[in-house]
């Protein structure tokens, strides 16, 4: 579908999307200076994951909201992680900045030279380069979901995981798969690229729908049965049967009418006497 208009639209709410779900972040780790539960290896993941997917959407010419969005995704997740460094290892200011400085010009100049090379490539009719180029975009974007995914597994619990966060980047899946299919050529490796993220974010709120709304329904479930046993407990003495403490030797269900005869028995005896 050829409509740059939309295109553009979609593609600029996926890049807002992938900028809320990170920024908030910056700034709650600065406020409380501490990165507790975040992973340094799912962030670096994310970072290297704009590379390739940056070259991918320039190189065909997408547009340009998602040129920018994977620069976003890199700058974010590489302060992000460098705030890992300097709240939890207690990494000095100046040392954090090096490394995140540096490693955002390697991956700028990483980035830049692929674009050139590709261009050059396609250019001759070599094209396998893009598609490894949406591979590794897909597969580095996967890794970093995939690290929840291990969460889960290792502690059977999804505590710590932030659904919100979790909508927040799937959203900005949903936008860009849409905003690749208003492009004026349709690319099928590039809704490859955000679909996988999205498949495997809807796995986690499956997981999380295990985990923490399953148990409440089968607690909800079993509150009211036993209300309900409850309740037919106290409509059976109403059906003439009755539960009593008695010995051993006599039998625990009495009806009203036997315990009726009992007593006319009893005064019949007593007046006899």
């Amino acid at each position: 579908m050829d409509q740059p208009t939309v295109a553009l639209v979609f593609g600029t709410l996926g890049a807002i999307c992938w900028s809320v779900q990170l920024l908030p972040q910056v700034v709650l780790n600065y406020r409380r200076h501490s990165a507790s539960g975040l992973s340094a290896g799912f962030l670096l993941f994310w970072a290297w994951a704009g590379v390739p997917l940056g070259v991918y959407n320039i190189v065909l010419a997408f547009n340009y909201a998602l040129w920018v969005q994977p620069q976003i995704l890199t700058a974010l997740s590489l302060i992000t992680w460098g705030q890992c460094y300097y709240y939890e290892r207690k990494w000095s200011t100046a040392h954090v900045a090096a490394v995140v400085l540096a490693a955002a010009c390697f991956m700028g100049g990483v980035e830049a030279g692929l674009i050139f090379a590709l261009r050059v490539g396609i250019d001759n009719g070599v094209h396998w380069p893009l598609t490894l180029m949406a591979v590794l975009a897909a597969v580095l974007l996967a890794l970093g979901v995939l690290e929840q995914y291990l969460a889960i597994w290792k502690n059977k619990s999804v505590h710590g995981i932030s659904f919100l966060f979790c909508g927040i980047d799937a959203l900005g899946d949903v936008t860009s798969i849409i905003s690749v299919v208003f492009e004026p050529k349709l690319e099928v490796m590039g809704l490859v690229m955000y679909g996988v993220e999205f498949v495997l974010w809807c796995g986690i709120f499956a997981c999380g729908f295990y985990f923490r709304v399953l148990p409440i329904l089968r607690n909800l479930r079993s509150t009211r049965t036993g209300r309900d046993e409850a309740q037919d407990g106290e409509h059976h003495p109403a059906d003439g049967l009755a539960l009593h403490d008695m010995p051993s030797s006599t039998s625990v269900f009495r009806t009203v009418s036997l315990e009726e005869t009992r007593r006319r028995q009893r005064r019949g005896s007593n007046t006899s006497d």
